[in-house]
C-alpha cells in the first residue's frame, strides 16, 4: 500500500503526518519560519526521522503551502513578465495593471495591446495582428522570466492565445507562456490578473520542487512523487504545479476543510480551522470545499480563478487580550513562551478558554491566570470569543436552521460545546492535523470553465467537450485515467447576452497514478 507524507505550512506551525492508507502511524508540528521552505525541509525531515526503516516504504509527498501568496505579499524574487493582451480595438478601454500595487506592477515590465479577440459566441471581433506578436517577440526577447497572454473571450475561443504563443516560440521566445483560457474564467480584466500573477511566481515553485527533490534524494527516496494542495481541495503533481503554482494559494485552507469531511465522513458542514492567530471558516459542499461564487483578491488585486469561500477572524490560539479587546494582535508561536498559563505576561484566547473550559495544556498551568484576573471577567472574554465564531457560522449559513459545525485545528480545543446556529459541534480525533491529513488522503482534480451559446451548440455536446477537457487536465495532473469522474456540472444562464448564452463549469477528480 505504502506511506503517503502529507505537510501543511500555517501560520504558526508546519504540521506533518505519515499515513498508511487511512491509518496515522506518525505525525508531527514544527514550527513555521520566515523562510517557509526552511520550516517545510524541517517538518519533512522530522516526520521521515520518525518512520525509522520504514522510510523506504513511502510513496508521496503531499504539500500544502502558501509559498505563492507569501512571495506576492512580499513582492520579492518574483519574475519579470510581459503581458499581452489580445482585444483591440475593443478591449482597449483599462490598460493592464492599471490598479495594481506599485510594489507587484514594476515586476510587469512589458504590456502591450494587440488588434484581435473573439464575441461570447466564438466569433472573432477582428483577426489577430500577427506581425504585431512577432515585433513583440523581437523586443522582449531574452528580457523578461514569463509571458502572459489573455485574449477577449478566450474561454470561449482559444485559438488567438494558442496562435500568439506559436508565434512566439516560432520567433524564439523559450521562456514559459501562460494561457488565460487555463488559469481564470469569465471577466477579461480578473482573467488577466489571475495569469500574469501565476506568471510572477512560477520560478518560485521551480526552486521549491528542486529543494525538496534534492533533500529526498539526500536520503534515498528519489522515486516519491510529490504532489501540491490547491484551492479547490484536490492535489496535483509537481509538475502540473510547476505550470499553475496559482492554484495552491489557498491550499492550505481548503486542506483543512477537506480534512474535517475525512475526519468525520460529514459532507455537508461549516468548518472552523482554528489556528495560532485566525479562525478561517469555511463550508464543506459535499465533501469539498464550497467555492466563492465572486472574485476573488489576491493581495489587493482582483481575480476569478478558483477559490474557497472563506471568512476569516482574527481569533485564534495566540490571539492577545487586552481589556475587553479581543485581537487581532497574536503571540503566535510565542503562545509558550508569553502566555501567562506558561509564566509569560500576556493574556491569550487560548489562556482564557483553558479556564473556562478547564482543560490544560503541556506545561502549562491555567492557575496563574486566576491570580491574575478575576473568574467572572475571564468568562466575559469567553462569551465575546464565542459570539464571535457564532456570528462567523451565522455568516457562511446558506439556509435557515442550525448546521453542523466541524471544528479543526490546532486551536480546535477552545471551541464551546455549544453555540447559536450550530446543531451539533464535532471536534474529530486528530483534528490538530486536519489540514495535512486532507493533503494527504484528498484526490487529484481539475475543474474547466467555458461559455457557450446553446443557440450554435448542442447543450449535450458542449458539456460533454468539457468533461472530456476537464478529465484529460486532470491526466494532465497526476489522476490515473480510469479512476477519473465527473463530481459537478454547473450551469448559470447570461440573461445580459443574447443568444441563449450560459457559464458552464466542470469538476472532476481521480485517484493518484
Amino acid at each position: 500500500m505504502g506511506i503517503k507524507i502529507g505537510i501543511d505550512i500555517g501560520s504558526t506551525h508546519t504540521d506533518a503526518v505519515a499515513l498508511e492508507g487511512r491509518s496515522l502511524i506518525a505525525a508531527d508540528k514544527v514550527m513555521t519560519t520566515q523562510d517557509l521552505t526552511e520550516g517545510l525541509i524541517n517538518a519533512l525531515r522530522s516526520i521521515i526521522s520518525k518512520l525509522g526503516e520504514r522510510k523506504n516504504e513511502i510513496t508521496s509527498l503531499m504539500i500544502g503551502t502558501t509559498h505563492g501568496l507569501n512571495a506576492l505579499h512580499q513582492a520579492r524574487n518574483l519574475n519579470r513578465v510581459a503581458i499581452i493582451r489580445i482585444g483591440l480595438p475593443a478591449g482597449e478601454g483599462i490598460p493592464p495593471t492599471f490598479d495594481w500595487p506599485e510594489a507587484l506592477e514594476r515586476y510587469v515590465t512589458f504590456k502591450f495591446m494587440v488588434r484581435g479577440g473573439h464575441e461570447y459566441t466564438g466569433e472573432e471581433i477582428t483577426e489577430l495582428d500577427t506581425n504585431k506578436i512577432r515585433e513583440i517577440a523581437e523586443e522582449i526577447k531574452d528580457k523578461v522570466d514569463a509571458v502572459a497572454i489573455v485574449s477577449i473571450f478566450s474561454i470561449v475561443n482559444r485559438d488567438h492565445e494558442i496562435r500568439a504563443m506559436e508565434i512566439l516560440r516560432e520567433k524564439g521566445i523559450t521562456t514559459p507562456i501562460i494561457l488565460s483560457h487555463e488559469i481564470g474564467g469569465l471577466g477579461l480584466l480578473e482573467r488577466e490578473n489571475a495569469t500574469i500573477l501565476n506568471a510572477l511566481i512560477l520560478n518560485i515553485f521551480n526552486n521549491l520542487i528542486s529543494k525538496l527533490k534534492s533533500v529526498l534524494s539526500s536520503m534515498g527516496l528519489e522515486s516519491v512523487k510529490i504532489y501540491f494542495a490547491q484551492n479547490d481541495g484536490t492535489v496535483a503533481s509537481e509538475d502540473f504545479i510547476r505550470n499553475y503554482p496559482i492554484f495552491t494559494v489557498a491550499g492550505p485552507v481548503s486542506n483543512s476543510i477537506r480534512g474535517a469531511y475525512l475526519l468525520t465522513g460529514i459532507k455537508n458542514a461549516v468548518v472552523m480551522d482554528v489556528g495560532g492567530t485566525t479562525t478561517n471558516v469555511g463550508v464543506l459542499n459535499n465533501g469539498y470545499p464550497r467555492e466563492s461564487s465572486v472574485a476573488v483578491e489576491i493581495v489587493g488585486i482582483r481575480t476569478n480563478f478558483r477559490m474557497p469561500d472563506i471568512y476569516t477572524i482574527a481569533l485564534g490560539g495566540g490571539t492577545i487580550i487586552n481589556c475587553n479587546k479581543i485581537g487581532p494582535e497574536s503571540v503566535g508561536y510565542a503562545l509558550f513562551d508569553k502566555g501567562i498559563s506558561w509564566g509569560g505576561n500576556i493574556l491569550t484566547a487560548t489562556d482564557v478558554a483553558m479556564v473556562i473550559k478547564n482543560f490544560s495544556l503541556p506545561n502549562a498551568n491555567p492557575k496563574l491566570v486566576l491570580e491574575k484576573y478575576s473568574a467572572e471577567y475571564l468568562s466575559k472574554v469567553y462569551e465575546n470569543m464565542k459570539r464571535m465564531w457564532e456570528d462567523a457560522i451565522d455568516l457562511m449559513k446558506t439556509e435557515k436552521g442550525d448546521v453542523e459545525v466541524i471544528a479543526v485545528g490546532g486551536g480546535s480545543i477552545m471551541i464551546p460545546e455549544k453555540m447559536i446556529g450550530a446543531s451539533k459541534i464535532v471536534v474529530p480525533q486528530n483534528a490538530q492535523y486536519a489540514n495535512a491529513i486532507g493533503a494527504t488522503l484528498t484526490k487529484v482534480g481539475a475543474t474547466v470553465e467555458r461559455t457557450f451559446s446553446y443557440e450554435t451548440i448542442n447543450r449535450e455536446i458542449a458539456i460533454k467537450s468539457l468533461i472530456d477537457e476537464a478529465k484529460q487536465l486532470a491526466i494532465r495532473a497526476g489522476a490515473i485515467e480510469n479512476t477519473v469522474e465527473v463530481r459537478e456540472i454547473e450551469e448559470l444562464q447570461m440573461p445580459y447576452l443574447p443568444g441563449n448564452a450560459v457559464k458552464v463549469k466542470v469538476k472532476v477528480v481521480g485517484e493518484f497514478s
